[in-house]
């Protein structure tokens, strides 16, 4: 099959775009409002984009609508924005019941560490809490916001990059000095409502 994004339907029955760029790690980001009020959601748009300093990125979508009506911008956005700080938190499969929990759409004010029943740890070098079950955190001082191109009529993603300041990892998942994906069992983002978790990891050394 082929077709045109946006010019022409896939006859399937959901959009399969998000089933073919995969696996996505998530990036569960948690982040304090103006107002201390904490945030937790998870992003599958989300990634590591540079070594040196170290960077990642996430994409916050507006909040559902219909073409045409207006808009809000992701709390993930906004408070990294307003107070200039967020953190990555390792979403593992031991993680994923909470992790979904903190995905629901939530009135304003709500604190989803409390709604999916998660613990909060202090951070080392920001004001945002840690998920004190994760194994791995990466603490973010927010660098900018990129507007992503929208369709007509929709609000758009905005991309939000932020310079990794801090990095926790539960000694309890490492192995030799090596950061072990079968103890830590992290989970990605299929297509879909279909996710993966990380527990068949092979070597393959580069040719050079």
């Amino acid at each position: 099959m082929f077709y045109r994004p946006g010019h022409e339907h896939h006859g399937l029955p959901r959009n399969p775009f998000n089933a073919l760029v995969v696996p996505r790690p998530i990036g569960w980001v948690s982040s304090l409002a103006a107002d201390g009020t904490a945030n937790l959601a998870p992003y599958s748009f989300f990634n590591a984009v540079s070594y040196a300093p170290p960077q990642v990125m996430f994409s916050a979508g507006p909040r559902p609508h219909r073409k045409g009506d207006p808009y809000d911008p992701k709390d993930s956005q906004t408070n990294p924005e307003a107070t200039g700080e967020f953190v990555c938190n390792m979403a593992t499969w031991d993680l994923r019941a909470a992790m979904n929990l903190s995905s629901e759409h939530v009135p304003p004010g709500v604190d989803e560490f409390e709604h999916a029943g998660l613990t909060k740890a202090p951070a080392a070098t920001v004001a945002p809490p840690r998920v004190a079950e994760s194994p791995i955190h990466l603490e973010c001082r927010y660098l900018q916001s990129v507007r992503l191109k929208a369709k007509e009529g929709y609000g758009p993603n905005v991309l939000v990059i932020g310079e990794v300041t801090g990095i926790h990892i539960d000694d309890a998942v490492l192995t030799d000095g090596f950061v072990d994906m079968d103890k830590v069992r992290p989970i990605g983002r299929l297509g879909y409502l279909d996710y993966v978790t990380v527990d068949d990891v092979w070597t393959m050394p580069r040719p050079d």
